[in-house]
């Protein structure tokens, strides 16, 4: 690895360091993307780094937010992100990641006035989707059940088109749907969800079972005796639609210090 592998537009607010500098801050950067989804833990000691070698660095000190966020550090993640906003003269694409610290941080008002904020107006439509998924959380953890369904009812719901944002919004909405006791809503949109999410990065097709009663067994790991998946099972594969659908059946089921981390190796 040698830090090209980053971003080019990250890679040019580094050129303000030192040429050996900002190849070893480009590569810890690298690493934390890298292990972000797998080893939060790992990928937050690399941003660490960074932040240790190029405080004064808006996109250093963004990944050292957005790695603290994914490995539960909330007061960290709000107070790096604070750093990135005054450092990149304001950027206002971090709100609803600083609203959810705030939610996790256990002060829902707060969230709230940076979701209603002026600046909230200026998002992109990702980002105005990801805000309304945070409040539809924060309106959950003030019992507003009902208040954080409609919170998510917006046009992109609604969209035929399969957006960015799609497989996120279904699976709020679904999550909220069945928080407000509505669950056959739920389902469905769970069902929705899981056909969306063709990387299978959520478990809206194992919520959508659930829901219905059934169970998802994984013909990998399943004996190699055959299955009967029975007329229900098939009517939820294809309700479902996700692909490796024909890969699985659905049957009925019964009710200290920490050291910095070396630089990676080439």
């Amino acid at each position: 690895m040698t830090g090209e592998e980053l971003d080019p537009d990250a890679r040019a607010e580094l050129r303000t360091l030192p040429k050996d500098l900002a190849t070893k801050v480009a590569r810890h950067l690298v690493m934390a993307g890298r292990l972000a989804d797998e080893e939060p833990e790992r990928a937050h000691r690399h941003a660490r780094a960074a932040r240790r070698l190029a405080s004064r660095v808006g996109i250093v000190r963004e990944a050292a937010g957005i790695a603290a966020y994914h490995a539960g550090e909330w007061a960290e993640a709000l107070a790096e992100l604070r750093a990135a906003r005054r450092l990149s003269s304001g950027d206002d694409a971090y709100l609803p990641v600083m609203a959810d610290c705030e939610r996790g941080l256990g002060r829902p008002e707060r969230a709230l006035d940076l979701i209603k904020s002026p600046e909230a107006r200026n998002l992109d439509p990702m980002g105005r989707v990801e805000l309304r998924i945070v409040e539809s959380g924060v309106r959950r953890d003030l019992g507003q059940r009902d208040a954080a369904v409609v919170t998510l009812q917006i046009p992109e719901l609604r969209d035929r088109r399969l957006r960015p944002w799609s497989v996120r919004l279904f699976y709020a909405y679904a999550d909220a749907l069945e928080e407000a006791g509505r669950r056959s809503e739920a389902a469905d949109w769970f069902a929705r969800a899981a056909a969306a999410d063709r990387d299978g990065e959520t478990d809206a097709a194992e919520r959508y079972a659930e829901l219905d009663g059934l169970h998802i067994v994984d013909t990998e790991e399943a004996d190699t005796e055959e299955a009967d998946t029975g007329d229900g099972a098939e009517a939820v594969a294809e309700a479902v639609g996700a692909p490796g659908t024909s890969a699985v059946f659905l049957e009925p089921t019964a009710p200290a210090v920490e050291e910095e981390p070396p630089p990676p190796e080439d």
